[in-house]
Order: structure tokens, then C-alpha cells, then sequence
């Protein structure tokens, strides 16, 4: 059976190198391109009727 080791003297640093604004960015794009289909396809349809 393994030991479990006890890490008590190192301390662990927690570096934010991932950046989340690309994802806010394309997030934004995906909002943006699905609210311009709808309302192109309700346009559409009140044109049409």
C-alpha cells in the first residue's frame, strides 16, 4: 500500500495565466449573430404575410 505524502512546508501558488476575454468576445459574436438571424427571420415573415 502507498503512503500518502503530507506537503505542509511547500507553498502552492495559484498563477491566473488563462484570460477569459476571448471567450466574453466570442460569446458576444454568438449572441450577436443568433439575435440578427431572428429578427431577420421575423422580418422576413411580417414582409411575407
Amino acid at each position: 500500500m502507498a503512503k500518502a505524502e503530507l506537503k505542509t512546508n511547500k507553498r502552492t501558488e495559484i498563477e491566473d495565466s488563462s484570460s477569459l476575454k476571448g471567450t466574453l468576445a466570442s460569446v458576444f459574436f454568438l449572441g450577436i449573430f443568433l439575435v440578427v438571424t431572428w429578427v431577420s427571420v421575423y422580418v422576413l415573415f411580417v414582409e411575407r404575410f
